[in-house]
């Protein structure tokens, strides 16, 4: 099995590396696991208080779980990732099945700041793109999925993401055995990575360890 971790900062286009590496594997040959699905529950506390959480911070993740996931599929093991509400602040009674493949993708903001984590990964990738772009991504994104207004987001933009990003987010590049510029529009870096999996599975160097 050969893990992928993609990180980089809120909007720098991750999800569009993620799809194009499907587009040209398949869905067939990998599994992706997000990070955003291991947020705390806090439901036990009131909803104005869930507003306030940091999610931008790694205490705000469950890694214990995130990590005892990952490794079960390592072992050939199917998992039940949970869901997370971004709107409630909260996990969802339903889990998404997930199957061990030749490929796994762990995916989110802060996978490579967590060192037991980064253990298990055998490709450590960091998508970077400009701030300005980034911000432009995130009030659209806060905005649709969010309930946010755009003076809402461009606050927590100045408030939580930017600082979050630098003193988290960013750091973390520097264990990134790939750095992919310009997101999901740099398709020479996406070619050499999907070139590498694709080497990988046909040498059959991806079964389960």
């Amino acid at each position: 099995m050969l893990v992928i971790g993609i990180a980089g900062g809120s909007g720098s286009g991750k999800t569009t590396v993620v799809n194009r590496i499907i587009e040209r594997i398949g869905r067939n040959n990998l599994s992706i696991i997000s990070q955003d699905s291991y947020y705390y529950d806090n439901s036990n506390i009131p909803l104005e208080e869930r507003k306030k959480i940091n999610f931008d911070h790694p205490n705000a993740i469950e890694f214990s779980l995130l990590i005892d996931h990952l490794r079960q599929l390592r072992c050939g093991q199917p998992i039940e990732e949970p869901t997370y509400s971004y709107l409630t602040c909260t996990r969802g009674e339903e889990t998404i099945h997930v199957e061990p493949k030749d490929v796994v993708i762990v995916e989110g903001i802060l996978v490579l700041t967590n060192p037991e984590l980064r253990d298990l990964m055998d490709i450590k990738v960091f998508v970077d793109a400009d701030g300005d772009d980034r911000l432009s991504r995130i009030i659209l994104r806060d905005m649709v999925e969010r309930g946010r207004t755009a003076e809402m987001a461009l606050n927590h933009y100045s408030t939580t993401v930017k600082p979050m990003h630098l003193q988290f987010i960013e750091p973390s590049k520097r264990f990134a055995d790939l750095i992919i510029p310009q997101g999901g529009h740099n398709e020479k870096a996406i070619d050499v990575l999907t070139h590498y999996i694709q080497q990988q599975i046909s040498q059959g160097s991806c079964k389960n360890q």
